[in-house]
């Protein structure tokens, strides 16, 4: 009897000990499937209209895992491991690179969370509160600030590492460091960061700068060379039903030489941009939200033989957001972009690949279905 006893006790020990062991760690599988049908009025070299099918363009299409494991005394081993594929033709983002999205692992204490490997700097954060990106998208908006060169749209840095501190008393900051990993010359391909947030009660303010330099030579500018500067100041108030947000984000290209060409080129070959961007959310009910923002980007070009030395865009956004559950919405959206002296775009740009031929306005209507696991 006595045996049985101690078998049995033993037993309850052994279950108890892996029930401890199976909640001291968790992996969670994620991610987000957005498919929209899409209007675009202008395309291409010959202006056309088009109507397409597209994954992402209010939030990037997604899976993702993501594992803690509690090693006691208030620390834990974190990883996170995240894809962007294309919804519309199962496409990865990235043809070649798996983990595009994020490829992390890190530690997580009292004092904060460092992680080590391939994501965003704090940037990402401040648009995420403060931008148009939080309720239009990135595909929407990536355009409109200055293609994502002020990166608050989300833009990775390989081979880096990120150091988040802990809440303190509505306080957060964030440095960031990216090892370019050239023989030889430490300074070439690194990166930089830093940001900060506050947040106390139902306002909130926020910044962010980060700088890389050139990996390798680009005649005249040499490896080492400081080729981006882009530095983020934005704030939100939540009025009652309604979220108003705005943001200023500042980017310099030191290595960026005199244009040859006198007529339209691309925004983003310009030495200076300042890109203004606000809206509000407001909250008709828990389930239906109207949205509304506008971005204004100003380039300085620098010249060589004659033309504009200032470009302007300006992208209107309306849109109307109804929740049929916390992850499952559904969202109809319109876009205006229009340019000067620059080419446009295009609202749904990646390296202007839905833009128009010239500086000609450009409107998009989206409607889709969003579902996040």
């Amino acid at each position: 009897m006595k045996k049985l006893i101690f078998t049995l006790s033993a037993l309850g020990l052994l279950n108890a000990s892996q029930s401890a062991q199976a909640q001291a760690s968790s992996v969670t599988v994620y991610g987000v499937i957005d498919m929209s049908l899409v209007y675009t009025s202008k395309v291409g070299a010959g202006n056309n209209s088009r109507v397409s099918v597209d994954s992402g363009d209010a939030m990037a299409s997604r899976i993702g895992f993501r594992g803690r494991e509690e090693l006691g005394g208030g620390l834990a081993a974190i990883f996170q491991l995240e894809n962007g594929f294309s919804a519309d033709d199962g496409a990865m983002a990235t043809p070649g690179t798996l983990f595009d999205r994020k490829s992390v692992v890190g530690l997580s204490g009292h004092l904060g969370t460092l992680t080590i490997g391939r994501q965003t700097d704090y940037l990402e954060e401040i648009g995420l509160q403060y931008s148009s990106f939080q309720i239009f998208g990135g595909g929407g908006v990536r355009a409109g600030h200055f293609n994502s060169l002020d990166r608050l749209t989300g833009a990775r840095t390989s081979n880096s590492l990120r150091f988040d501190t802990a809440d303190m008393g509505g306080f957060t900051g964030s440095l960031f460091y990216g090892f370019g990993e050239v023989a030889g010359k430490t300074s070439a391909g690194q990166a930089f960061g830093v940001g900060a947030n506050y947040k106390n009660g139902n306002a909130g303010i926020g910044a962010a700068y980060y700088q890389s330099k050139l990996a390798a030579d680009t005649p005249p500018s040499n490896a080492g060379d400081t080729d981006l500067k882009t530095f983020t100041l934005g704030a939100s108030y939540q009025a009652g039903p309604a979220k108003l947000f705005a943001a200023w984000s500042q980017v310099r290209r030191p290595t960026q030489q005199p244009l040859a060409a006198s007529g339209l080129v691309a925004i983003t070959t310009a030495t200076r941009a300042n890109v203004f961007d606000v809206g509000v959310d407001y909250a008709l009910d828990a389930k239906l939200h109207l949205l509304g923002s506008v971005i204004h980007d100003r380039a300085d070009l620098s010249r060589a033989n004659g033309g504009a030395t200032r470009g302007h865009t300006t992208q209107f956004n309306v849109g109307v957001d109804y929740f049929f559950s916390k992850r499952t919405d559904l969202y109809a959206m319109a876009s205006r972009q229009s340019a000067s002296d620059v080419l446009n775009p295009g609202v749904i740009s990646a390296a202007y690949s839905s833009a128009p031929a010239d500086d000609s306005s450009q409107n998009v209507l989206r409607i889709g279905l969003r579902h996040k696991f």
